[in-house]
């Protein structure tokens, strides 16, 4: 192993010193921010550390430069396929933002390795880098961290590789566990040595992240940061840079309201939430229509391969809108944000401040504005009391401009932005009809048809949560909807084609039941068919009598009787003595009655 002297050593951490300090005036820090401060000497003394602060107040520094610190104070120096530290983080965007942030610094320290795990790349290829380049500080999502541990048939032995492990670290810890991976990382804290150093980092804290603090971390030291300014006894979770607005308006002027307000604001930077990613597609296409000169962005869970481009193309931008869901509402840090529009409310209220802190971040100034209905009012003041975020209310302008016709005639005009917006309709009353605050956010008081028409819709769809409601203010638009194309040729002409076979097969199966109908003969009761069997061996004889067999009556009544004794028999409702004896008697009447005669 290569030994490195205390100088050598000494003279790193130097360089490192004065790179965090270059990196702190390249973005604009006369100073290290208050959570900064608090945790990089803890981290520094071997501690544990779970730390909470309010959103944008630089964790992200507050846990690399102690990890790097950590790592060139390393007696022997990581090999190549060593592990030294992991960073987990709930997104593949914050992953992205945390990864640029790091290699900031080990530009510098080329004895550094590291590698980006995250989905919506090839695990294979994650695989051959690993092996080829290293990785002594991983920076990775849950899933794909868990997918890689467990890729042993695949070259890959990162359950050795991890027992260099010094520092781990779990950013937006709340999230990772409000995400759903809580398992994978329990399993991922099942690989990792017991001897390390673990930070956890939240801007909130709940019971599942202190059921996490005990579970993964040793005599943790506790750090709540609050901001300058901020009384001991105020526990307000947004910047005290941040200004938040609340505006009222019923759901079909919602749209207009925020068409009115982006357009007077295009040279600015602008994130719009919405709840699902129904809603994302489909008023991504309405805003790119309606807000001209302006770059538009939709991003949202469901995309795969195109996330990390969109997200890293916004960045660059110096003004612009984002269509999100919440996928964005956590650790991202988007330079200079100018608003936080929040189109529909979040589920639950801790995401309210989240998204509210894409803006106003390390130090700027910035602006949030969430759209209320009439009905949804009390949400001001659950939010000051509940998240300790008190908003001002909004003036509403004019908006003399109603732009719902103008979508309207898009949808009318094109397929895929008439389905996307049923779609969206549906995805949005699903989504409030689950909302956390359902004291509030209570479907049975929508507005169904302000919201259709606030959706743009040419006609309300079917589903559940419609049964029995009064519909007769909405006006379906006179149009075959099913006749509506799609303004893509290709995806018409594929659509026709589906609808020529459709009704080839509809006439295929109507012509083969008109032939099984005719075919088809009705099963009758077994004792009628024996009936009427029996009833066609009588005219069959009577017929053949009357025709000049030599057959008589009393042949035939003889015939009879005797086959009535034999089932008799066969049955064992007479003996053979009884049936020879009626038999014979039988024979004798009608010999008697013929000789009489």
């Amino acid at each position: 192993m290569e030994s490195v002297t205390e100088g050598t050593w000494d003279s790193l951490r130097q360089r490192l010193h004065d790179r965090i300090r270059q990196t702190l005036r390249d973005l604009n820090f006369s100073h290290m921010t208050p959570v900064q401060s608090a945790t990089i000497p803890l981290f520094m003394s071997n501690k544990d550390i779970a730390a909470e602060a309010v959103t944008g107040s630089g964790k992200t520094l507050a846990f690399v430069i102690p990890l790097l610190e950590i790592l060139l104070r390393r007696e022997e120096k990581l090999k190549k396929n060593q592990v030294g530290a992991i960073i987990i983080t709930p997104t593949r965007e914050l992953a992205v933002q945390i990864d640029e942030v790091l290699s900031c610094f080990t530009e510098h320290f080329p004895q550094f390795s590291q590698i980006l795990l995250i989905g919506g790349s090839n695990p294979v290829e994650d695989v051959r880098k690993f092996k080829e380049h290293g990785g002594n500080i991983i920076v990775a999502t849950p899933g794909r961290l868990e997918d890689m541990f467990r890729r042993q048939a695949d070259g890959l032995d990162l359950v050795s590789c991890v027992k260099t492990l010094d520092v781990l670290i779990l950013d937006e810890a709340d999230r990772l566990l409000d995400m759903g991976f809580e398992a994978s990382i329990n399993t991922i804290l099942g690989f990792l040595p017991k001897q390390r150093r673990t930070g956890l980092f939240s801007a909130t804290q709940t019971q599942e992240v202190e059921n996490l603090v005990r579970a993964g971390l040793r005599n943790p030291v506790r750090i709540a940061v609050k901001e300058k300014g901020v009384a001991a006894s105020c526990t307000q979770k947004t910047p005290t840079r941040l200004q938040n607005y609340y505006m009222i308006c019923k759901a079909d002027e919602k749209f207009n309201y925020l068409v009115g307000f982006l357009r007077q604001r295009k040279q600015e930077k602008h994130l719009v939430f919405f709840s699902t990613c129904a809603c994302v597609e489909y008023y991504g296409k309405a805003l790119e229509a309606l807000v001209k000169n302006v770059t538009v962005m939709s991003i949202h869970g469901k995309m795969k391969h195109k996330r990390n481009k969109i997200f890293t193309d916004f960045r660059k931008l110096d003004s612009g809108i984002l269509v999100c869901t919440d996928v964005m509402a956590r650790g991202i840090d988007i330079a200079e944000v100018n608003w936080v529009l929040q189109y529909d409310p979040p589920s639950n209220a801790s995401a309210f401040v989240h998204r509210c802190g894409r803006t106003a971040r390390i130090g700027h100034h910035g602006s949030a504005l969430v759209f209320l209905l009439p009905m949804e009012d009390a949400y001001v003041s659950f939010l000051s009391i509940n998240q300790k975020c008190p908003l001002q209310e909004m003036t509403l302008q004019n908006s003399s401009v109603d732009h719902l016709p103008k979508l309207r005639t898009i949808a009318a005009s094109d397929r895929a932005v008439f389905e996307k917006g049923m779609k969206a309709f549906v995805s949005f009353v699903q989504a409030y009809a689950k909302h956390q605050c359902n004291l509030i956010f209570r479907v049975k008081d929508l507005d169904f048809v302000s919201l259709a028409r606030g959706f743009a819709l040419l006609k309300m769809p079917r589903m559940p949560e419609l049964k029995g409601k009064d519909f007769s203010g909405f006006v379906p638009t006179p149009i075959d909807t099913y006749a509506i194309p799609y303004k893509d040729k290709n995806r018409e002409k594929q659509r026709q084609k589906l609808l020529r076979e459709r009704e080839e097969k509809r006439q295929q199966e109507q012509q083969q039941e008109g032939e099984r109908r005719k075919t088809f003969t009705k099963n009758k009761a077994w004792s009628r068919q024996k009936a009427r069997k029996d009833r066609r061996k009588k005219v069959a004889v009577k017929r053949k009598h009357e025709e000049g067999s030599d057959v008589d009556d009393k042949d035939v009544d003889e015939l009879l009787r005797d086959t009535k004794l034999l089932k008799r028999l066969k049955k064992g409702k007479i003996s053979e003595e009884e049936f020879e004896k009626q038999l014979t008697a039988g024979k004798q009447t009608e010999e008697g009655s013929g000789d009489s005669d």
